[in-house]
């Protein structure tokens, strides 16, 4: 994908124009919609915060005129473009400036917490919300299938209802910190080969975010009614930050131990295969803030 890349930093039309055309694409394959807000991520890292905010304008009335022709509306087009662009844009800003990729993370999940706690603010019981949503989506599903168990069914719809909210918050985020990552991976395949791989290693939180974690979860523990489902969905956003850290982490131990070429690969592979590992990445992330696992396995490696 480095000669897309390549394509974006041509200039100003080459990157609104694959920025549009891949957002428009993403609604009919959603993925896709990661490689098109890094088209705009890759532009403001490299060229600032004012030029990012040039494309991204630019690239929302591109996507405009284009669904047009579509037959989509233009005014779902440019909210569309707004949202997906907008968020990715202020991180990119804050890796720019900062230079700390962890910090970047941090607010990136904090964006999500506070979209989180902004809709329990706007809808005071969500799980009623996703509930209805959720009997809507399944009803086909039933209809179809008349001897699965229904009431089984809808007992799970309506216990994952809690949830919801913090589920779709932390799949937006992991959606914009991937297209972050592609940017940034882009940038250093074009301009610093390797420095995206060395910044993803060296990867590690805040003490003080990781004890405030575990305040909350106690506070969602020992915590019922509407305390706990929002301690709860808020905890399922910050499980996005301690599975990007404990990744690192481990990549960077497996990376120093015999076998790496090995070891690396099978733990993408593993998360890719078995997600229910990411819960034991996440408590990895987590305990790094005190433990500094690098630092004990790359001693015991010198050993």
């Amino acid at each position: 994908m480095q000669f897309l890349a390549a394509y974006i930093m041509k200039g100003r039309l080459q990157a609104m124009t694959v920025a549009a055309a891949l957002a428009l694409l993403s609604l009919a394959f959603p993925p896709v919609s990661i490689v098109s807000s890094a088209s705009v991520a890759l532009v403001t890292l490299r060229r600032g915060g004012k030029e990012g905010l040039y494309v991204l304008l630019c690239g929302c009335l591109a996507a405009a005129v284009l669904s047009v022709f579509l037959k989509i509306g233009y005014q779902f087009a440019l909210l569309y473009g707004l949202v997906l662009w907008m968020p990715v844009w202020l991180i990119s800003i804050v890796l720019r400036e900062g230079k700390h990729l962890g910090v970047a993370i941090e607010i990136a999940v904090l964006l999500g917490i506070a979209a989180v706690l902004g809709f329990y603010i706007y809808q005071p019981q969500p799980a009623q919300l996703w509930g209805t949503v959720l009997a809507a989506m399944m009803q086909p599903m039933l209809e179809a299938k008349p001897d699965v168990p229904v009431e089984q069914i809808k007992q799970t719809a309506q216990v994952f209802a809690h949830f919801m909210t913090g589920a779709i918050a932390a799949g937006s985020v992991y959606g914009l910190l991937f297209g972050l990552f592609l940017a940034r991976w882009w940038q250093s395949a074009l301009y610093n080969p390797g420095g995206f791989k060395a910044e993803f290693l060296a990867l590690k939180g805040h003490k003080q975010l990781a004890i405030a974690t575990m305040i909350l979860v106690a506070v969602a523990g020992l915590s019922s009614g509407v305390v706990a489902e929002i301690s709860w969905n808020t905890l399922l956003v910050l499980f996005v930050l301690y599975t990007f850290i404990g990744t690192a982490v481990l990549h960077a131990c497996f990376a120093q131990m015999k076998g790496s070429r090995f070891m690396v690969p099978l733990l993408y592979l593993t998360l890719i295969l078995i997600p229910h590992v990411m819960v034991i990445i996440a408590i990895c992330g987590l305990t790094d803030s005190w433990l500094n696992l690098r630092n004990k396995i790359s001693n015991k490696t010198a050993d």
